[in-house]
Parts: structure tokens; C-alpha cells; sequence
């Protein structure tokens, strides 16, 4: 199937790379017109041969850009049927050592940045009476990695706006849902690990935290929004879908244990 989003257009924020790259690319190939909103001091990737695929400036923290935003894709394409809130930044710093601006900065991106792109697209997508919008959260939304507070923090808060979301507008043909990604091969993901010495043992010890044997790729978060996007989803809203390869599902264990339950599920 290459056509479940045929006659629609959407909206990515933050799909110059990585994970929202992928979406926005997959959203095109099943025949969405996509615009991708981005800082255009972040590097745009050629957008080689997908055809529906456009670039707009825009500050997801700035309600003015995102009022301007909004504005300039009704123009060129007169409706907006999809919105997925990807765009976010992340901070590593312990709680005394992160800044009042680290903070805001955060919670403008990764918080105000889906609050103020559903404030402008909610009513546009009232007018033709549907939508759908997907926001991009985070297994730290409910575990959280060393250092991570203020960022957990806003993922925490998406997935409430997203709840928030669902029971608003879904009397209106709006659903909402988010999407809550694990480890993913991302350049970010791949810039952590190249700063241990022992690469391949990090990407072993990665891949034996997940249950399927392997990290994700950026293509398998893409899928599910697709899915969320897409007419298959119709009675779905109010949900946090977890791409995470049962990472969050499986106790932890003494790496001693898991070596040797591993070590006796392989034992011919």
C-alpha cells in the first residue's frame, strides 16, 4: 500500500533529520503532501527523490512563526490534515547544574512547541471535521535516564497535552495520540556512543537491553506514525504507543543473571 494518505496534507515539525526526517518521508511515500518545519540554520538534507516533500521556516517556540507557519501551508495547500510534533532538543545536566534557560529553553521546544502548533492547526482541522495529530514523546516520559530531568519533564507533559488533546477535540473528527520512542539509531544516539572507547561493546550491551535482540531504527518510529495518521487508526486517540523493542517491559536484571538466561536460551 502507497496511498493511505492520498489527498492529504501534513505537518512536521522538525523533520530536517533524524526520526522526523523518516517520518516525513514516509508520510510522503504513501502519498501525503508534507510540509517539514524547521530552523533553516539546521541543515536540510536534499530531498532526492521523494516529489511531496517541502521545507518551511519555523520556530515552534515563537507563536508569531507559528501563526505565520500555519498561514503560509493553508495557502499553498488550502487544509491540514496531519500534525506530528517532533521537533525537541534534550539537556545533560544534573538538576544543580542545569540553568533557569536550560529549562525554559526545553520546555519551549519540546512543550510549548506541540501546544502552540495544535493551538493554530486544531482549528483548521475542525473546519474539514477530522485530523489527526501525533506527537513524538518519549519512553522518558515514565523512565528516565541519568541527567535527564528537565527533559523527562517535558515528555512527561506531552503525553499529558496528548490526553488533554484527545478528550478536547475528539468530538470534532480530532484524534490524538503519541508516540514514545526507545533507543533509536539516531546521529544523536550514535554521537553517545562513539564517546566510549569500546564502541562495539556498547552497541552489544544496547542491543541485549531490548528484548528483540536490537536497537530501532528511525524508519520503525515513522511506520507507527503512519499508522496513527492514517484512516487504520480511525478509533484510536488518547494512546502513548511505545516503539521500544519491550526495552521498558523487561525487569532489570544483575548483568551476571542476564548473561546466563541469555546464555541458556541460546544452548543448543
Amino acid at each position: 500500500m502507497n496511498n493511505r494518505l492520498s489527498g492529504k496534507v501534513a505537518v512536521v515539525t522538525g523533520g530536517n533529520r533524524g526520526i522526523g526526517r523518516a517520518i516525513a518521508e514516509r508520510l510522503a511515500d504513501e502519498e501525503a503532501m508534507v510540509v517539514v518545519g524547521c530552523l533553516f540554520d539546521e541543515p536540510c538534507p536534499p530531498v532526492s527523490s521523494v516529489e511531496r516533500l517541502s521545507f518551511l521556516y519555523l520556530d515552534v517556540t515563537n507563536e508569531a512563526s507559528v501563526r505565520a507557519f500555519v498561514d503560509e501551508v493553508l495557502e499553498r495547500f488550502g487544509r491540514i490534515d496531519v500534525l506530528v510534533n517532533n521537533a525537541g532538543v534534550i539537556v545533560n545536566k544534573s538538576i544543580d547544574e542545569q540553568t533557569v534557560d536550560d529549562w525554559d529553553r526545553l520546555m519551549a521546544v519540546n512543550l510549548r512547541g506541540p501546544f502552540l502548533m495544535a493551538k493554530y492547526v486544531a482549528p483548521e482541522m475542525r473546519r474539514i471535521g477530522l485530523g489527526t495529530i501525533v506527537n513524538i514523546g518519549s519512553v522518558e516520559g515514565f523512565m528516565v535516564n541519568p541527567w535527564h530531568t528537565a527533559y523527562a519533564a517535558t515528555k512527561a507533559g506531552v503525553h499529558g497535552l496528548t490526553l488533554g488533546l484527545a478528550v478536547d477535540l475528539g468530538p470534532e473528527g480530532i484524534r490524538c495520540n503519541t508516540v514514545c520512542p526507545g533507543w533509536i539509531e539516531t546521529d544523536l544516539n550514535r554521537t553517545y556512543v562513539e564517546l566510549h572507547p569500546d564502541r562495539n561493546l556498547v552497541e552489544r550491551e544496547l542491543a541485549q537491553m531490548h528484548p528483540v535482540g536490537r536497537i530501532g531504527s528511525p524508519k520503525e518510529v515513522a511506520n507507527t506514525v503512519l499508522w496513527l495518521a492514517s484512516d487504520e487508526s480511525s478509533f484510536v486517540s488518547g494512546e502513548m504507543i511505545t516503539v521500544d523493542g519491550a526495552r521498558t517491559r523487561k525487569i532489570s536484571l544483575p548483568s551476571i543473571l542476564d548473561e546466563a538466561y541469555r546464555a541458556k536460551l541460546t544452548k543448543p
